[in-house]
């Protein structure tokens, strides 16, 4: 209902990889990343610059994503750590653990894995 303003997803995409495109290794990003395609490796944020990741419904992503915003509406096969806030829209598939801060979860998303909640651990790391 009301949200801190830290929990808003970032509007600017500062990089996009196109539904036809496959990427394999990792991705180190910073700003806004929408996937619409695929990568197969670790998508990871720089810690001092907090960056949102956007998984279209029919990206695919086989690695670890960690990112302060996340919001997923596609496929990923691996663990996923929000540091602020994540949001499983409802073709959202995670085959693999979810850590966050802030959860919010669309009715049809599944996860197979565990809920960790981080709560105010990352704040002092």
């Amino acid at each position: 209902m009301f949200f801190k303003k830290s929990n808003r997803v970032q509007n600017t995409i500062d990089t996009l990889i196109g539904a036809d495109t496959r990427i394999e290794g990792n991705v180190h990003f910073a700003g806004g990343l929408r996937i619409d395609g695929a990568v197969s490796g670790a998508i990871t944020e720089p810690n001092d610059s907090p960056s949102t990741l956007i998984l279209s419904e029919h990206g695919k992503v086989e690695g670890a994503i960690t990112a302060s915003k996340v919001v997923i509406n596609g496929t990923v096969i691996g663990p996923v750590k929000a540091t602020q806030f994540i949001e499983l829209q409802t073709k959202a598939r995670i085959i693999g653990d979810v850590h966050y801060n802030s959860l919010e979860m669309h009715t049809g998303a599944v996860i197979e894995g565990k809920l960790v909640y981080l709560g105010e651990q990352t704040e002092k790391v």
